[in-house]
């Protein structure tokens, strides 16, 4: 079967993808990746600060350093690898595609026949042409139990709630509406608030991907996908304002943690 996976360039979403691909053997896969969520004009500080630890010191300082060495990294099974070590496992190079919806993103779309289309945190909403690119379906995974919490940044609002479990959704894709799609299946977890937000964010992105590769099985086995309609209270949340992070931080929350980027990146090395 042939699987295009959509993912951001982070660090949640590479160890995503260390999870997840390496168990789609027998498929050819296709991989694009955006380059942010959304287009925020504004973004407060604290934002921006866990925005270089998801992204710029991975992507630009230990991936680059890490490639460099990489035969070496492959051999030892334990170690995460970098998107370019994962390329590998594609039939094609990874490329950027910020605009998916657009003619010449959905050329590159096509061009890569998807039977399935997977999104883990692909930065850019789905139109109707492309969602129409897959022969079956479309699936996101998405870090928030719906519809309870749609949107960005879910975790951050669990916490904030003081949530005793937080959970990962996957959900159909059939329209351009934002976390409205069917449930497939999810996945719920004790929330621990001692930990960073991002902690608590990778955490849901292991028993995440089992949930996506199970519901690979159901497809190739050429039975259908079970899906329900989304049940209870809506709520849609957009990115944390300057005075909810603030709220955040006086409860002794952290955004993100050196101590646990430091072990990550140890698991890279």
């Amino acid at each position: 079967m042939k699987i295009t996976l959509l993912a951001n360039r982070d660090l949640a979403a590479n160890i995503a993808l260390n999870y997840l691909i390496p168990q789609l053997r027998g498929h050819k896969l296709t991989l694009f990746l955006s380059d942010q969520i959304g287009g925020r004009a504004s973004v407060p500080q604290p934002l921006i600060d866990l925005q270089f630890f998801e992204q710029q010191l991975f992507n630009r300082i230990v991936f680059p350093a890490v490639d460099t060495t990489a035969p070496a990294a492959i051999k030892n099974g334990d170690k995460l690898k970098t998107f370019s070590g994962l390329q590998n496992k594609l039939c094609r190079p990874i490329e950027s595609l910020n605009q998916i919806n657009q003619p010449c993103g959905l050329d590159k779309l096509r061009a890569s026949r998807p039977d399935v289309i997977l999104s883990i945190r692909f930065g850019k909403i789905l139109q109707e042409q492309a969602i129409k690119c897959a022969r079956h379906c479309v699936l996101n995974l998405h870090s928030g139990i719906l519809p309870a919490y749609r949107g960005v940044m879910p975790t951050f609002r669990a916490m904030m709630n003081g949530d005793s479990e937080y959970g990962i959704t996957l959900h159909t894709i059939n329209n351009s509406a934002i976390d409205e799609g069917s449930v497939v299946s999810e996945a719920r977890l004790p929330l621990d608030l001692s930990k960073s937000y991002l902690e608590n964010v990778i955490a849901l992105y292991r028993p995440g991907c089992r949930l996506m590769l199970d519901a690979v099985k159901t497809i190739t086995d050429g039975e259908p996908l079970p899906t329900i309609a989304q049940k209870g209270r809506a709520r849609y949340y957009s990115f944390p304002t300057s005075e909810q992070l603030l709220q955040f931080q006086a409860r002794q929350m952290r955004l993100y943690d050196p101590r646990h980027i430091m072990r990550l990146f140890e698991r890279y090395r």
